[in-house]
């Protein structure tokens, strides 16, 4: 475990389940603000995401092969743990609406209580981003029908568009 914490390296954490525009604008924005920026795929074994930890990491790293300071990694456990393992002095969080806002602060409240000396620094969303959210991609993808594969691309990277579609495919043929 790294003791001294890095304030340039910044670690985003989350599910991406599935990794969205959204989530590529916060990521290529703190590329540009910090040194390094570790991407953290959440593993929690009490959710049944759509996608593996080996595929969200997968598709991230494809995702983000562009950026040479973005590493992409998964984890288990608290995010505050997971930042200063990776020796981060940093916690990136995006927000979206007035929603967010409200339980980024409580999150940030309790991390802050956890490890003081890690600093969480909020990015807002870029306006064309602030309406995407995991369940709106999902359902989509899933009720879209024919034009779901069109409709997704101003939601999710191109990459994750085909898989996306197929994981529905696959439930739906069960």
């Amino acid at each position: 475990m790294t003791n001294t914490l890095n304030r340039q390296h910044a670690v985003y954490v989350g599910s991406f389940d599935p990794p969205t525009l959204g989530h590529l604008d916060i990521v290529g924005r703190g590329a540009e603000i910090y040194s390094k920026i570790t991407v953290g795929v959440g593993i929690n074994p009490d959710k049944k995401p759509l996608f593996s930890a080996e595929e969200r990491l997968q598709m991230l790293e494809e995702l983000l092969s562009a950026f040479p300071n973005v590493e992409v990694k998964s984890f288990k456990g608290l995010a505050v743990n997971f930042v200063r393992e990776c020796g981060g002095g940093v916690m990136l969080r995006g927000l979206r609406t007035l929603t967010d806002v409200e339980a980024e602060f409580t999150m940030s409240l309790a991390n802050r209580t956890l490890a003081s000396d890690i600093e969480t620094v909020f990015l807002m969303a870029s306006e064309k981003y602030t309406h995407i959210s995991s369940s709106l991609i999902k359902q989509i993808a899933q009720l879209g029908g024919d034009v779901a594969a069109e409709k997704l691309k101003d939601f999710v990277p191109q990459r994750v568009v085909a898989p996306l579609i197929e994981k529905f495919d696959l439930k739906n043929s069960q």
